[in-house]
Formats: structure tokens, sequence, C-alpha cells
């Protein structure tokens, strides 16, 4: 199943066809945190679905709050002083994609606004769907 192609975000171009992941199994999945102190850490900065093609697609929020969608490796972690830091690793449950790791993508659907581009990424599997959207410039992700 193809995709419908959203608008273009202004800022950040149209990023990849995520279509590319159906009839790809789910092999890892890595994600950024953000921690200060001892605090635990809300929902993931970045996530990057590594399938079986060992392609590594990059989902994230934009700085003008659209979902971005790339190829690219995961990043290393950092620290940002006084502001904490930026932690990077494969889950282990952390986030809706851990339920389906090692499932097939059976179809992708995006949703998106004419003047911002992408707002929402859908993945559907076998063993269900997971939503990646822009909260308020935030990730979020949820189980559908």
């Amino acid at each position: 199943m193809e995709a419908k192609r959203v608008s273009e975000c202004p800022l950040h171009g149209a990023g990849v066809r995520p279509d590319h992941l159906v009839g790809r199994r789910l092999e890892q999945v890595v994600a950024s945190w953000h921690r200060y102190g001892e605090e635990a850490p809300s929902g993931p900065l970045d996530v990057w679905l590594i399938d079986s093609e060992a392609v590594a697609t990059h989902v994230t929020t934009g700085s003008d709050w659209c979902l971005t969608v790339e190829t690219s490796a995961p990043v290393a972690g950092y620290d940002m002083a006084e502001s904490g830091r930026v932690e990077v690793a494969p889950i282990s449950g952390e986030t809706p994609f851990a339920a389906h790791l090692g499932g097939t993508v059976l179809a992708v659907s995006e949703e998106g606004d004419p003047r911002s581009g992408r707002l929402a990424l859908e993945i559907t599997f076998g063993s269900g769907r997971v939503r990646c959207e822009s909260w308020s410039g935030a990730l979020r992700l949820s189980s559908t």
C-alpha cells in the first residue's frame, strides 16, 4: 500500500516517503531521551526504526512542530551541562514500538496540513498500529 503524499514542510521539506517500510521487518528501535538529574524522562525526542534491510528511518519533530521522517543513522548522546543530557540507546519496552519488534510493516499512512507539512504517521503491523505525531512540538507515540 502506498502512502498518500502529504504537503511539504516549508522549513524541513517533505522528507522520505515512509512507505519504503512496507514489507520490511522491524528489527530494532533506537530512541533518544532527555535526562535531567534524577527525573524520569518524558517520551522520546527521536526514534530510529531499523528494518530488515538495515535502513534506519528517523522520526522526530521539527522546529516548526512538523513531524519529520528521514533516513539517517542514530546519533550519539551528548551532555548539555546544567540542562541535562540526551541519551541514545536501543529501546527495551519504553515505546509502543517494543510490542512490534520482529513484526512486518503492512501499511503506513500520513496526515498533514497544507501549510505545515506532515503532522502524523501511522505504521500498521499484523499485531497492531503505532501512531507517531507532533504534539505541541513534542514527539508523541501511541498504540492504536
